[in-house]
């Protein structure tokens, strides 16, 4: 048997310290790795100021509209917890108001809205953009769909009458949308809701205005936020 001489012996205890230091060396890199921060969750989602200058403007709307204080909210230049459960049960009351989009039960991490009313005859347009993270904005376009089907009919709360509800797919309106329309025989007027998403961002508009239900003026202004929010991507 050949024994490894002295200097042989001598080598591989000096080798030693340096094949550990190597481990230590990895098992570092391989924390850092690990503690490396995660990926913002809202990272590249407008914020409530930045969807607010998308909104449009006074000098869009007719003579004798002003906007409602009351009806003037966005988030900011922070994000809010989203809520991404559809309500198991919608509230199909909610249809009626300017914010409406929250009958589905999915709120957004940012948003901001107003409300025009006229003075002249108390019709009403409502415009408002919701931000949500990943594909959510997709989803809440299914939710709207299936949101009106599950709402075909509820009554008004003011009136006690029948509200009839009818949703249809819009097609040439952002990225996807679709048109509720809110009619009763008690109302001198309908309703028009237009649900309309461009990326991660859905616009909700709901107008009173005109003798169509609102309809020709709730397309206008939906082009109007779709065209804003597609030029702000660009920039």
């Amino acid at each position: 048997m050949n024994l490894p001489s002295r200097a042989a012996r001598a080598l591989a205890v000096a080798a030693l310290p340096l094949v550990l230091a190597g481990c230590g060396s990895q098992d570092a890199t391989s924390a850092k790795a690990s503690a490396a921060p995660a990926k913002d969750p809202n990272a590249g989602l407008s914020t409530g100021t930045q969807l607010k200058k998308a909104l449009a403007p006074a000098s869009f709307f007719a003579s004798g509209f002003a906007v409602d204080p009351n009806g003037e909210r966005d988030s900011g230049d922070t994000y809010t917890p989203p809520s991404t459960a559809p309500a198991a049960k919608p509230d199909c009351t909610k249809l009626g108001g300017t914010a409406w989009i929250a009958v589905t039960g999915v709120t957004g991490v940012s948003f901001a809205q107003n409300d025009y009313v006229s003075k002249n005859t108390s019709e009403d347009i409502g415009q408002e953009i919701d931000a949500y993270r990943g594909t959510t904005a997709a989803q809440v376009l299914k939710d709207v769909a299936t949101t009106a089907k599950a709402c075909s009919g509820f009554t008004d709360s003011q009136t006690h009458s029948k509200v009839k509800v009818a949703a249809v797919s819009t097609p040439g309106l952002g990225d996807d949308a679709w048109t509720v329309t809110l009619t009763d025989s008690a109302w001198q007027n309908g309703s028009t809701l237009i649900a309309a998403r461009v990326g991660t961002n859905v616009v909700s508009v709901m107008s009173t205005d005109g003798h169509d239900n609102g309809a020709a003026t709730a397309k206008k202004l939906t082009q109007r936020i779709v065209a804003s929010l597609n030029a702000s991507a660009k920039k």
